[in-house]
């Protein structure tokens, strides 16, 4: 009897979920008006308080028909051609429209019958300042001949909503019937969330530990693996010895034993590019051929080797290189499985224009002529996220130097080589070492772009906090709330506009954003000791977190781990120090009481657009997929948080993956649930998007006044495949360091605070703990006596 449950068990994990009993209590009322669609409007032709609706390229009809679920009417739907967009049948936004209370959540069903799979659970809110907007898509309706019935709870109502509308939108050729709609309160109220905290324990603030053994590299990349373990990539790890000894280094961390694996590196993968593919290896784009010559010149060069990293294997495996050098460039894992790479420098350390394509399905690099161009330099580590269409919106974050030119912002067509730009960011050439991410939850498309700098325009960081909504027709940035201020290692407050670069930015499992580590200056100067938690829903920063006693500043990152917590690495002063001590930030949710546990999971596979069985322990209010960290220079582009609309039976919850690989590229991701309180569970690992599926999308039409005057390939100056072959030149001192001081390891800042008079410069550089160095080239004048030796003896001025 056990062997027969357990294969109707598979065959229920193969071929779908029965549907759950989830019947709506009879005491809970039905918020739908006109909910069996029998009562036609006063020309007789369509159900009162209902509305024909839907958007792009297609062919449709809509016909009132007897084929009822109950009683005599109900409403289909026949698409015969589709080029793209949907049709459906929601209430009218009026007062037809269901009212909401802010804060709860509502269970949604109707009953359809349909010959399509492409179908959706769509839903709109009614926000009281920006009027109707898109919310989100809940679940996709399987194909069912007989009628079906279909319910999701959806997430917990935002503030600012007083009505909402939904229905199931048809994508697909076919056609699709539906009758007897329900909307009841499925408000799960426990005992008030303990939010807002006033406090001073770590049930408000967090708590930071500093883990007794080192790092046994430097920490320059941090990669979580779906092991639970963290690739920590150093290669040469910004050391000159060690690359001229080809000492390169990696190392896995398991943050349950604390224990270190040192893996063989075959080459410098110091300032590589890394992304997580479908079948959880680890790729590895670039690195460093070359450092800087002493005097700045000439800089660094970028390989074109490209490995993988099997965690199975704990072992480095090479694949074919690529089309160019690339040193600083990103890796943005797209919808189909295949990473793009983009910019960086190349071989000869001018700035690369060739986009690199590799493909998940043949192991490769693709050459060129597959490999899609826009013949563009995107500078050094451009934040390049995917969008729910396929697009590229590249943020505006970057590492070295000012901004592209024109807005700072654009959205990169990488199919069709276009690119428009964004308005709206300010001080885009300060956006330097900034912070950005999709925010939770992707299905959103709002991007967060946080403070940043540059040594040439200005000597401090700012705390800008700018957002955009990718939704909007039009979207443009919009000004945030600033990012909260800190102390610095004297004690001394911040003020004025004082922000930071090298900050770290980490989405958390209950939907939050931890805000953390960084400096005042680009060129590694003056960490900040401060940490806040940034909330989506209210776009509000809590200030006051406990900080890392660690300071994090160049070469540093931040990455969620499965069970909650936060680890953080590396710090790579201007002296030429690095910081191998380990942090692990504990957030004020493990201090809040129990947290919901995930008793179990059905299956470990996920498909597009399925619905996936789970238990819990409680009663639970949300849950989402994490994609594990890939983190650089405390930027990882590819960072995002997937809700799971849930239908819902007690303990049992049915969970909705999107159809659409492109909020969810494929992968393995953390699973977690989060109660009424707004308490995570500790993740369980799953995988979506096994390899050879396709999936068809389900795209919601947004951004599409973009399109109206895009760049084509080739924009800006370097429109010919030529370019490929010279790249950008690179301007001195765009990594922030005169090299021609000292050892050529040595980073004397390319400009000086304005603060700071030229005759003082040396006071200066002694007081960051400078000493007596050698000149090559005295550019800024701190060999004052000529005798080749700068902030000597005789080159301090007289008082």
């Amino acid at each position: 009897m056990r062997l027969f449950l357990t294969a109707l068990a598979l065959l229920a994990a193969g071929f779908g979920l029965a549907p759950l009993d989830a019947t709506p209590a009879s005491a809970a009322p039905n918020l739908i008006a006109n909910p069996g669609l029998e009562t036609l409007d006063a020309q007789g032709e369509f159900p009162e308080c209902f509305e024909k609706s839907g958007w792009g390229d297609n062919d449709y009809t809509y016909t009132v028909t007897d084929d009822a679920h109950s009683g005599d009417r109900a409403l289909r739907i026949d698409l015969t051609r589709r080029t793209d967009g949907d049709r459906k049948a929601m209430m009218l936004e009026n007062a037809c429209a269901p009212k909401v209370t802010e804060g709860h959540q509502y269970d949604l069903s109707l009953w359809y019958r349909s010959t399509s799979p492409d179908v959706a659970m769509t839903l709109f809110r009614h926000d009281k300042t920006a009027g109707w907007v898109f919310w989100a898509d809940l679940n996709t309706l399987p194909q069912s001949a007989a009628y079906a019935r279909t319910e999701v709870r959806t997430p917990v109502v935002p503030a600012n909503t007083d009505q909402i509308t939904w229905g199931a939108a048809l994508y697909g050729v076919g056609s699709l019937t539906t009758d007897d709609y329900a909307m009841v309160d499925a408000t799960v109220v426990p005992e008030p969330p303990v939010d807002p905290c006033e406090g001073k324990g770590p049930e408000c603030k967090g708590q930071w530990t500093v883990q007794t053994a080192p790092s046994p590299v430097r920490a320059i990349h941090s990669v979580l693996l779906h092991t639970g373990k963290v690739l920590l990539i150093a290669g040469s790890g910004n050391d000159r010895d060690a690359f001229a000894a080809g000492t390169f280094k990696s190392s896995v961390f398991d943050p349950v034993t604390g224990r270190y694996t040192d893996i063989p590196t075959p080459e410098d993968f110091f300032c590589a590019g890394h992304v997580q593919l479908p079948d959880g290896r680890v790729l590895v784009v670039g690195g460093n051929k070359d450092y800087a010559s002493p005097d700045g010149t000439v800089g660094y060069k970028g390989l074109r080797s490209s490995y993988v990293f099997d965690p199975k294997l704990n072992k480095y495996l090479k694949v074919n290189d690529m089309l160019a050098g690339h040193w600083y460039p990103s890796a943005t894992a797209m919808g189909n499985g295949d990473v793009v790479s983009l910019g960086g420098l190349g071989e000869d350390a001018a700035g690369t224009v060739v986009n690199e394509h590799f493909s998940f399905a043949q192991n490769k690099w693709l050459p060129l002529g597959e490999a899609k161009q826009a013949w563009s330099f995107w500078g050094l580590y451009p934040a390049m996220i995917l969008l729910q269409d396929g697009r590229l919106f590249y943020s505006g974050s970057h590492t070295f130097g000012v901004g592209l030119p024109g807005t700072g912002a654009s959205v990169y067509d990488y199919e069709k080589g276009t690119v428009t730009d964004v308005p709206g960011l300010r001080k885009k050439d300060e956006r330097d070492q900034s912070a950005s991410l999709l925010l939770p939850p992707a299905q959103d498309q709002k991007v967060l772009t946080a403070g940043g700098g540059n040594h040439t325009v200005s000597p401090d960081a700012h705390r800008l906090v700018d957002l955009i909504d990718l939704k909007a027709a039009s979207p443009e940035y919009v000004a945030g709330p600033d990012l909260p201020q800190g102390r610095y290692k004297d004690g001394t407050f911040q003020k004025g506009a004082e922000g930071k670069v090298y900050l770290s930015a980490v989405i958390l499992p209950d939907g939050k954003v931890l805000e953390t580590g960084g400096a005042l200056h680009t060129y590694r100067e003056d960490p900040v000791f401060e940490a806040s938690m940034y909330d989506p829903a209210t776009n509000t920063f809590q200030p006051g977190l406990a900080a890392d006693p660690v300071p994090r500043t160049y070469h540093s990152s931040s990455t969620l781990l499965p069970d909650g917590r936060v680890l953080s690495v590396g710090d790579n002063p201007g002296d030429g120090s690095f910081e191998q001590r380990v942090s692990v930030y504990k957030p004020p949710y493990f201090f809040k009481g129990a947290r919901p546990k995930i008793t179990s999971v059905a299956s470990q596979n996920w498909a597009y657009g399925s619905a996936q069985r789970i238990t819990v322990d409680r009663p639970v209010v949300k849950a989402s997929l994490i994609r594990p960290a890939a983190v650089t220079h405390s930027s990882d582009p590819n960072q995002r948080l997937v809700d799971l609309p849930m239908t819902v039976n007690g303990n049992t919850i049915d969970l909705s993956l999107t159809s659409n690989p492109n909020l969810a590229p494929p992968g393995w991701y953390m699973l977690s649930v989060v109660d009424a309180k707004g308490l995570p569970s500790v993740s369980k690992w799953v995988r979506i998007g096994p390899r050879g599926q396709v999936a068809a999308e389900r795209v919601q039409s947004f951004a599409d006044e973009l399109a109206a005057a895009p760049r084509g390939p080739g924009h800006g100056d370097h429109g010919k495949p030529e370019a490929a072959k010279r790249g950008v030149k690179m301007p001195e001192g765009y990594d922030g360091c005169d090299h021609a001081y000292g050892e050529v390891s040595t980073c004397v800042p390319w400009k000086f605070p304005r603060k700071v008079p030229a005759a003082d410069r040396c006071e200066w550089l002694k007081s960051k703990g400078y000493g007596v160095l050698d000149v090559r080239h005295d550019r800024h004048g701190l060999d004052r006596n000529k005798d080749g030796r700068a902030c000597g003896k005789g080159d301090f001025r007289r008082r």
